[in-house]
């Protein structure tokens, strides 16, 4: 049996702050951030925690069927971590008056990238399931 202890920690820990956030940017952020950034924050508040579960129904499926998706579970912690953080960031940009657009522009789309590509081959492992 695959036992991903990290992984359900990290994924764990990803819900826990995706709450923590989404609370921060319904209470604090609605009246600081233009209604465009909110969204945005919220987007990546979503993201966040609908692959912090995925992570953790991923671990329990690998568990079950003793599957190695070690590869997948990095590529989407990895993807989730590029995303959803650099949309925070990118967010908050007007608050801190930081030039963070030609850093992190760039970094969100890699971060959506590694999400699609986990998810293609959960799809590919899956389908070669016996």
């Amino acid at each position: 049996m695959v036992i991903h202890k990290n992984y359900l920690l990290f994924a764990i820990t990803l819900c826990a702050t995706a709450v923590i956030l989404g609370a921060f940017g319904a209470h604090m952020l609605k009246d600081i951030l233009a209604a465009d950034s909110l969204r945005s924050f919220n987007t990546g508040v979503r993201y966040q925690m609908t692959h912090g579960l995925s992570i953790i129904l991923i671990v329990l499926f690998s568990n079950i069927k003793s599957l190695k998706l070690g590869t997948i579970l990095n590529l989407m912690s990895l993807g989730i971590v590029f995303f959803s953080f650099s949309i925070f960031l990118l967010s908050l940009n007007n608050i801190w008056s930081l030039d963070w657009i030609k850093y992190l522009g760039p970094v969100t789309p890699v971060g959506g990238l590694l999400l699609i590509c986990s998810w293609v081959l959960l799809f590919i492992k899956v389908l070669r399931l016996k």
